[in-house]
Formats: C-alpha cells, sequence, structure tokens
C-alpha cells in the first residue's frame, strides 16, 4: 500500500477558457463536486493518507476549498509554483513534503474509476522504479510497452505506441535525483532518458472502468452528459446525493422547464417559463424569466437572459 500521492493541481486549462478565467480547472464542478475531489476520494479508497497539490493558476481558490489543511481529515499540502514547473518539475518542487517513500502521482483534471490498486500491485511486484498506468485513450498513443516495461515514450508526430499514459502512476523517490530543481520540465524526457539509461519503468493497461479527461468545454458538457445518461457513480464517491442535479438551495420556478442534463447550482434562480436544456449553472446565477439556453454554461453569479446556444455566459 501506497500512503501519499502528489496532485497536479497547477495546470492553467487554456482548452477551457473562459470558464477557467474565474476557476482553476481542477475546481470545476462536476454535479456540482470539485474536480479534484474525485482524484482524492479515489486515492482514499486505495489507502492514500496524505496529499501534496501543486498550485499555480488561481491557487487562491485551491488555498479556499482546503483552508482546514485536510479533505475528509487527510492531510493536504499546497506547494504554490509562482512560475508554473510542468510535471517533473513540479514532482521535484515538493520533495521536501513527499519525502523517501513511494508516492502516487494523479492528474487533478481527469475522471476515472480505473483500478488504482492493480497499478501499486505491478509496481511492487516487478519491482519498478515507475510504473504508469496506460490505456488506449485515442488521445496520443506515444508510450510503447513491451513485456510490462516501456520501451519508449514518442512525443509529437509519428507516434507508434499502444497506449496513452492514463494520468496515474506510481514513483519511487529516486526520481528526485533525476530531475534538476526549479527547472519547468515534462517528466516525459526524464523517463525516457532513464529508459535509456536501464531504469525499470514499467506499465500496466487500466481500461476497466470509465476515463474522463476533462480538457475542453465539449468534454465537459460530454462528462454530464454519460453520467445522467449511465447513472454512472464511482464506487469510491461517499456523497450520499451525488450526483445533484438540482441544488437544494436552488430557488426554481415551478413554470420553468429544466431537461436534458441540465445542472442548476446553488443559490441560483431560475425564472418564469425558462426553458433550460442540456446546460450547466453555476451557483449564485440568474437565468431570467422567459430564457431559452441550450448547451450552455452559466458561471457563478452571472446573469443570464434571452436565448442562448452553445455559449459559455
Amino acid at each position: 500500500m501506497i500512503t501519499q500521492a502528489f496532485v497536479l493541481g497547477a495546470g492553467l486549462g487554456t482548452r477551457l477558457r473562459p470558464l477557467t478565467d474565474e476557476l482553476p480547472k481542477p475546481l470545476l464542478p462536476i454535479f456540482q463536486k470539485p474536480l479534484i475531489t474525485f482524484a482524492l476520494d479515489h486515492l482514499i479508497a486505495a489507502g492514500v493518507q496524505r496529499f501534496v497539490i501543486n498550485t499555480h493558476h488561481l491557487s487562491t481558490h485551491l488555498e479556499t476549498l482546503f483552508a482546514e489543511g485536510s479533505y475528509r481529515d487527510h492531510p493536504v499540502q499546497l506547494v504554490h509554483e509562482p512560475d508554473l514547473l510542468e510535471t517533473g518539475g513540479g514532482i521535484k518542487n515538493a520533495e521536501r513534503w513527499l519525502g523517501q517513500e513511494p508516492f502516487l502521482v494523479y492528474s487533478g483534471d481527469i475522471l476515472t474509476d480505473l483500478n488504482i490498486n492493480k497499478l501499486v500491485e505491478e509496481h511492487a511486484h516487478r519491482g519498478n522504479d515507475v510504473t504508469l498506468g496506460l490505456r488506449q485513450t485515442g488521445l496520443a498513443a506515444g508510450v510503447i510497452l513491451k513485456d510490462h516495461r516501456i520501451v519508449d515514450i514518442i512525443i509529437g508526430p509519428g507516434r507508434a505506441g499502444n497506449f496513452d499514459y492514463a494520468n496515474v502512476s506510481v514513483w519511487n523517490p529516486s526520481i528526485f535525483q533525476k530531475i534538476p530543481a526549479t527547472k519547468k520540465i515534462s517528466f516525459i524526457p526524464i523517463l525516457v532518458e532513464w529508459i535509456r539509461a536501464g531504469g525499470r519503468i514499467g506499465g500496466v493497461a487500466l481500461e476497466e472502468g470509465q476515463w474522463f479527461n476533462i480538457g475542453s468545454r465539449a468534454e465537459y458538457l460530454e462528462v454530464h452528459r454519460t453520467i445522467a445518461r449511465t447513472h454512472w457513480k464511482p464506487e469510491y464517491v461517499t456523497d450520499d446525493d451525488w450526483p445533484r442535479a438540482r441544488a437544494k438551495s436552488a430557488t426554481i420556478d415551478p413554470t420553468a422547464r429544466i431537461e436534458g442534463y441540465s445542472v442548476i447550482g446553488d443559490e441560483c434562480l431560475v425564472g418564469a417559463d425558462a426553458l433550460l436544456e442540456d446546460t450547466i449553472v453555476w451557483p449564485g446565477a440568474q437565468i431570467a424569466s422567459r430564457s431559452d439556453l441550450h448547451g450552455c454554461i452559466v458561471r457563478r453569479q452571472k446573469k443570464a437572459n434571452g436565448t442562448h446556444r452553445n455559449a459559455d455566459i
């Protein structure tokens, strides 16, 4: 069992703008639950006891969420990066808090119920330095896996791999000696160099369950559509009332129609004869009477009126 995790929370979420102009990507609400909390719940279910989370963009929101220095009574250490260090640099920057024990790395912007225990068991069984969770996601296929070993990772055109990195992995503390301090660098070139030097870099296919990469507006809406259609709920989610399509504190006029996978957040107001279809309304937003919204995302405290299609308001 591995009892500590480094959760990546510092991404800019550029492809999700303007949504990430207001919230860091790991805090985007999924049926009213912050995205990063799925990662933490998943890791807790796998035996993780404490977390280190890096921050950068709009970091005060993460500071507010973890103001008590914990999540579900598990310690949370936030490590701010004034200058974004990317994945490799972020891991090195967390060395002080991760110490000399193995740790899991988990991207704070994915939603999945893949089998973490299978990943940890593979890491221990093979005696690896690093073990990457792999999946055929259709996004990159840059990882070449042969006989349980990653023999290369190819970035860019001409990818010849058979798997993608599933954004969950296990690392031994020996990685800290491989990454230069205070340098902005991905862990990919670090791993490629380590492979060529004889490092034991393994991988395991984790194809079971769901895996959502929430990197764009379309993917953000699609995860809501899928959850509503399939009633998917990861076993590790302990919230009895999740997914929440209607917040108890929202005020919705009886004549309003809320259709599809629409979500109405806390303290929202929805006026008379409004029609919301496949629309996500963040906390505190107001929807005027007779508004007609389809495929929209209404951000916090914003007001929407009139007819809108596929718009961010």
